[in-house]
């Protein structure tokens, strides 16, 4: 019986490629580096800040402390931007409005920072009831892995194969592998369905709709 469902962000609940690639791009240009186009982002994301950092900065001779500022300059203007063209996928609300109607518990797990996390989730979805929200926090390991996961099973007080977890890349795939939960990986985010193919998602969807049909499925 499935009774929760823990989402990923970026790319699962909310595209938010555009200010990401905005905020990175202005900080890339105020040091000198050479910027990079959207859809580039797509593959630069989901691995935290640090990360994308170090992917933005790759081909680009750089040191410790240039990278440091662009760390800290991209920070500080994505909190200026992260409500600027960011927006949830079509569907999105509707089906999470049909899980708080039918009582099935709601998680996010991101690898974006814990406040910006929360503070996206509480702008974006004002009418949802969430049961739990965690980014990326400072001592706990982020995705894949399990750490997260783990903490939320906590918080909705159920097991782990009462749970599902839904997300658009390999590296979600990977958190619900270690963490035991089945895996529904989404077409409509930053990857592509041969990626979501070869690391084994559970299920694959191409529509919002499709959760609650596979949810339906299992508690058949």
């Amino acid at each position: 019986m499935i009774k929760g469902v823990i989402f990923d962000l970026d790319g699962t609940l909310l595209n938010t490629i555009d200010d990401i690639a905005d905020s990175m791009n202005f900080a890339l240009r105020n040091f000198g580096f050479y910027e990079y186009v959207n859809d580039e982002y797509k593959y630069f994301v989901g691995q935290g800040v640090p990360s994308l950092v170090e992917a933005v900065l790759e081909d680009q001779t750089h040191d410790t402390r240039k990278k440091q500022h662009v760390q800290q300059t991209y920070l500080k203007k994505y909190a200026e931007l992260q409500y600027n063209k960011t927006k949830p996928y079509p569907g999105i609300e509707n089906m999470l409005i049909d899980m708080n109607f039918k009582n099935i518990l709601i998680g996010v797990l991101s690898n974006k920072p814990d406040v910006a996390t929360q503070q996206v989730i509480q702008r974006f979805f004002p009418n949802i009831f969430f049961d739990a929200v965690l980014g990326a926090r400072e001592g706990v390991p982020i995705k894949p892995h399990p750490a997260g996961v783990k903490d939320i099973l906590k918080k909705f007080d159920l097991r782990c194969e009462e749970v599902l977890y839904v997300g658009d890349t390999k590296t979600d795939i990977l958190t619900a592998q270690n963490g035991k939960l089945k895996s529904v990986g989404v077409l409509w985010g930053f990857r592509t369905e041969a990626e979501l193919v070869r690391a084994n998602a559970d299920y694959i969807i191409s529509h919002p709709r499709e959760l609650m049909d596979i949810i339906k499925e299992l508690n058949a």
